[in-house]
């Protein structure tokens, strides 16, 4: 496969999820104006942090009147996934230049990393230099995307009926990309203990809750790891 072939099997493969992100980024764009952000205020946030999750997570924590420092523990809580998401990329990007992976690692998005993690496992000959390539695929254009609608949802978000229910495309988003990566029984009981506990965990105040989810979420994925791999250990 070439790099040619590989970025445009990318940009197919994450073409899909464009009827997710589009509906996603404008439903942040409204959200934000209601806040009181202005709409320069609101791109800002959107293409420095290009974090759908951790944006929402902030902006509501604020309309709450939470602390700020709250407000951004809980946002970078929300966000640590990416750290996991970087870690899990490594056998297959590490090898690029530092600025190359700087790049990768600021357009790094829930919907890229879903794809090209798969994409990777399933072709484990694939060249090093296709896999840049097919990463970018991705991205060129959930990005794009991403700010576009974000800019049509704050200018325009007034306008658009409430029938509409935008918000609709938040759980759809995650649905689609979680239940492919549900792999293994550590994916399936980590995702299980994060859904319970959150829910457990809802009337904690300004949503710290979320964070007791992805801890014990953690705690349980490595745990049971563990035990898998003593037990095949103990077979051999």
């Amino acid at each position: 496969m070439t790099s040619r072939q590989a970025f445009w099997r990318g940009y197919r493969d994450c073409a899909p999820f464009i009827v997710i992100v589009a509906p996603y980024s404008m439903l942040f764009g409204v959200v934000a104006r209601d806040a009181g952000l202005d709409v320069l205020q609101a791109m800002a946030m959107a293409v420095l942090v290009i974090a759908g999750a951790s944006q929402f997570t902030a902006l509501a924590l604020l309309q709450d009147q939470a602390p700020v420092f709250i407000a951004l523990l809980t946002a970078l809580a929300v966000n640590l996934r990416m750290a996991m998401y970087s870690a899990a990329l490594v056998p297959h990007l590490g090898h690029a230049r530092l600025g190359t992976r700087a790049l990768m690692a600021y357009l790094m998005v829930d919907q890229a990393f879903a794809v090209a993690v798969r994409t990777y496992e399933d072709n484990p000959q694939m060249p090093k230099a296709a896999k840049v390539a097919y990463y970018f695929g991705c991205m060129v254009l959930i990005c794009p995307v991403w700010y576009a609608f974000t800019l049509t949802g704050a200018l325009v978000g007034q306008a658009i009926p409430a029938s509409l229910s935008l918000d609709f495309a938040v759980p759809v988003c995650f649905i689609a990309l979680l239940a492919p990566l549900l792999r293994t029984l550590p994916h399936i009981l980590a995702a299980g203990v994060s859904a319970v506990a959150a829910l457990a965990f809802a009337w904690v105040p300004w949503s710290l809750g979320l964070l007791v989810a992805a801890a014990l979420a953690m705690v349980t994925g490595a745990q049971t790891e563990l035990w898998l791999k003593r037990r095949a250990e103990v077979a051999a």
